[in-house]
């Protein structure tokens, strides 16, 4: 499901921002993006996410901004560095029996004297930690609205999709009784002699063959349960999947046993109301 949520919270001299993107997928899929001194917290970042969340491509990063102006020691002196070099310089001197020059520019320009102090961010660790609940708290609540709004589109297609059946159910009367005097003016056309008995059965068997009550009731009968499904609290999406292949499948069968242009012409908006509500449903967990 699409929904984004972000955070931020400023702690000494760092500023923390979690951002958290979700979009549609089938299944869970999670990614941590996190800055050096956090590396090691990955997993348990995801475990947060997964307790939370069942489905969709979920991106987590961590933002840390330092404010190098109240960051303090930001670069040293490393003095054991300086101390060999000196050391070094005197032995040198020794052995050279004459003195070398060495500016206070040669020595902070030795690799190794001049250290950046790197900001240690993982004493922020548990800010984070809070930080991204807070975060993962807003994502779920976005979630839950942009589900509200997809129920009710859903809801809206499958009372459209009730309205079709209702009115496909009263013009399969008008067809059967077209079918049965299409097959009797046929026959008194040809002027031959008829077994009566064996015009019913046939007449029947006909009517079996285009009859569909069965696919009828079974839209019914997974309308309801899409309806029921929805009011479930707790991750539905996969049910709804199963559901609108079965519903696709009635109106296929429904369109092919139809046998009438309206009857057909019902089934193809049956088939349209479905996709729109699958595309809708690819979007809910």
């Amino acid at each position: 499901m699409t929904a984004f949520s972000n955070c931020e919270v400023t702690v000494d001299d760092t500023v923390l921002i979690w951002e958290i993107r979700s979009v549609n997928h089938r299944f869970l899929d999670a990614s941590v993006y996190l800055p050096e001194g956090f590396h090691a917290e990955e997993n348990n970042f995801k475990d947060a996410l997964k307790k939370k969340l069942g489905r969709g491509k979920v991106d987590a990063k961590l933002i840390c901004k330092v404010d190098e102006n109240q960051a303090k020691g930001a670069v040293q002196l490393n003095e054991q560095a300086i101390k060999e070099l000196l050391d070094a310089k005197h032995k040198l001197e020794f052995l050279s029996k004459k003195a070398l020059g060495l500016s206070t520019m040669d020595i902070l320009n030795w690799p190794g004297v001049m250290e950046e102090n790197q900001h240690d961010l993982s004493v922020h660790l548990e800010a984070a930690k809070t930080l991204f609940a807070k975060a993962l708290d807003g994502l779920v609540k976005s979630r839950e609205e942009e589900g509200a709004r997809l129920k009710t589109l859903i809801l809206t297609r499958a009372n459209s999709v009730s309205e079709i059946v209702v009115d496909v159910k009263k013009r399969r009367i008008e067809v059967n009784n077209a079918v049965r005097e299409k097959a009797l003016k046929k026959l008194s056309e040809i002027d031959v002699a008829v077994d009566e008995n064996r015009l019913e059965q046939e007449l029947v068997y006909l009517l079996q063959r285009l009859d569909v009550d069965e696919e009828l009731d079974r839209l019914d009968s997974h309308v309801e349960e899409l309806k029921a499904v929805l009011e479930r609290d707790e991750p539905i999406g996969r049910r709804l999947d199963f559901l609108m292949q079965e519903l696709n499948r009635e109106a296929n069968t429904l369109a092919s046993k139809a046998n009438d242009g309206e009857t057909t012409k019902g089934a193809v908006e049956l088939k349209v109301l479905i996709e729109q509500m699958r595309e809708q449903v690819m979007n809910i967990e």
